[in-house]
């Protein structure tokens, strides 16, 4: 009896650990473009962290930063379904890229005695943010940095009595220096 045994061979699955991807997004700046873009995130599960959008210099082009927590596999599997929308012109996940970071905040806090005023303006100075606006017992902030930043600066005034934040969510640019070098190998590729 002649059996024939068949092996299959079974594709290793990459384990791959779930970090921070920052993906930025260019898209004609429609209306429902940005609803089309979060669902896909959410018909995957995955919560997006930051969102920010904004015009770019070309018209009717917006740019899209997006922070979400995921693996490689989903993110890489996202990024695909965002290319296959009409509205998108391009899609990238800076993440392993060198690239610059920011967020913006504006924080209430309590400033009800001198002593806390003159150590509420000392971490602001030390922190190179800005007082931008003032009442007789509140502060309001402005400070721009990385994310580490403006939670180090938030966890130091928190106990004066944090009244309301808000944050922008991160925006992100590449490097020139990445983007010169990108350019320069695929040149060298074609």
């Amino acid at each position: 009896m002649g059996e024939e045994i068949k092996v299959l061979k079974v594709r290793e699955e990459k384990k791959t650990e779930v970090r921070k991807h920052i993906i930025i997004v260019r898209a004609q700046h429609n209306f429902g473009v940005l609803t089309r873009i979060t669902s896909l995130f959410a018909g995957r599960g995955y919560n997006i962290e930051s969102l920010s959008v904004g015009k770019t210099n070309e018209p009717n082009v917006a740019r899209i930063t997006i922070v979400v927590n995921g693996d490689e596999r989903i993110i890489e599997q996202i990024i695909k379904q965002l290319r296959k929308l009409i509205e998108t012109l391009r899609v990238r996940d800076i993440t392993n890229q060198p690239h610059i970071e920011r967020e913006l905040a504006l924080i209430k806090v309590h400033a009800g005695t001198d002593s806390e005023r003159n150590e509420i303006m000392r971490l602001v100075d030390i922190f190179r943010a800005k007082i931008v606006d003032v009442y007789t017992d509140t502060y309001t902030i402005e400070i721009t940095g990385d994310t580490e930043k403006l939670e180090a600066f938030i966890d130091l005034i928190r106990p004066f009595g944090l009244k309301d934040i808000a944050r922008t969510g991160i925006v992100a640019i590449t490097r020139e220096s990445a983007t010169r070098k990108l350019s320069y190998k695929e040149q060298q590729v074609d």
